[in-house]
């Protein structure tokens, strides 16, 4: 266990060291250092976060479920109304809350919310999630109502990621593949018609397909990233001498921040880059199986796949592996939002490893050795 808490740390640590770096590398010519020095208060706001969350008793969490979920709900729901200087309308879409210069994605703590109530009803409900209407239908409610708002913003790649993180936190309960398809082949079918009959996106997916032939136009983003990717090399051309971030490839500092790593420090730094979120996966997952009760085993495994789930997306995104989805990369983009909620989820993740159930050898008076939980050794 200490392995693995000692892995999450420092490969978080490694990431967040790496994401002040290239951010204020990507926007130096454009913004100089604002987009870092906000980026540091985030930081030190969600380390202040993250540590309040190791310290306390992750168990604590299923006392306030239910109204971390109604508040991210109802700031979904806010997000929608058009209140001047509260909501805000970026390229035809509204996602942020904010007044003056502070401004927050309700998305983002919607992602946490109902990972914790999936977690709390899966621990209540353990024994009856094998069943179409525990295990899928009840739970689906909820899941609909959150991905229907975030939908509404519109925000389809944070919808895709929130119904993966969904679907396999129900299938960790215990729902049956059977119970689960139906309602994710209706899921697909439909997403399939929104992008067919949406212009803007149905043009993303051409373009990815053929990225070549649209690379002056809607692939544009994603041509740039990958000629970002090829300059780079095996070391990359050297921390600060990229090209593509003058003005090349929009959105450098958040969505697309992996193509100038690549650029900057090469496919080595990438690899790495790669191997450090595997790790965080992996110590996210090794921690969540050996959590003390059904609850732990749910919140970890959740906060794992939400990390992994949107790392996979961001880099495939990079990379043009994946379509164009508009996710930022875990503790590396500019974002405060997502940092936040990223941070807040590996002080969970220490804090299950803290109260995890762990054996040790205790001799007896007699000269035998027995298992017992070191809860009871104190």
């Amino acid at each position: 266990m200490k392995l693995a808490v000692t892995t999450l740390v420092f490969c978080v640590a490694a990431l967040l060291a790496l994401g002040m770096v290239m951010l204020y590398s990507s926007s130096m010519t454009q913004a100089g250092a604002h987009y870092l020095v906000m980026q540091l208060i985030w930081c030190a706001l969600g380390l202040v976060l993250c540590v309040s969350a190791a310290t306390a008793d992750y168990r604590g969490l299923k006392r306030f479920a239910w109204l971390l979920f109604g508040l991210a709900v109802g700031l979904l729901v806010l997000v929608l109304v058009p209140l001047p200087h509260v909501s805000f309308k970026i390229n035809q879409a509204r996602r942020w809350l904010g007044y003056g210069g502070f401004r927050m994605q309700p998305s983002e703590l919607a992602k946490l919310a109902l990972i914790v109530v999936l977690a709390w009803y899966g621990d209540r409900y353990q024994r009856q999630m094998g069943t179409w209407q525990k295990g899928v239908f009840l739970p689906g409610l909820f899941i609909a109502m959150v991905l229907g708002l975030v939908f509404k913003e519109p925000d389809v790649g944070t919808t895709i990621l929130i119904a993966a993180v969904s679907g396999g936190l129900l299938l960790v309960a215990g729902v049956r593949w059977k119970c689960i398809l139906p309602p994710v082949l209706t899921g697909l079918v439909g997403l399939g018609f929104f992008l067919w009959y949406d212009p803007m996106r149905s043009r993303r997916i051409f373009g990815w397909l053929n990225l070549e032939e649209h690379k002056s136009g809607v692939g544009y983003q994603a041509y740039q990233a990958m000629l970002a990717l090829g300059a780079g090399g095996w070391t990359g051309l050297g921390l600060g001498n990229g090209r593509q971030k003058l003005g090349f490839v929009p959105e450098n500092h958040t969505d697309f921040i992996f193509s100038i790593i690549g650029e900057e420090l090469g496919l080595i730094a990438t690899v790495l880059v790669v191997v450090a979120f595997f790790a965080i996966v992996a110590s996210g997952i090794y921690i969540a199986r050996h959590a003390r009760e059904t609850f732990g085993l749910l919140l970890g495994s959740g906060i794992a796949l939400l990390i992994g789930l949107q790392a996979f997306i961001n880099i495939g995104v990079v990379t043009s592996a994946l379509p164009n989805k508009g996710l930022p990369l875990p503790f590396i983009s500019y974002g405060g939002s997502n940092l936040l909620i990223m941070l807040a989820g590996v002080g969970i993740l220490i804090s299950i490893a803290r109260h995890a159930q762990v054996c040790e050898t205790v001799p007896e008076l007699s000269g035998k050795a027995d298992a017992v939980p070191a809860a009871q050794l104190t």
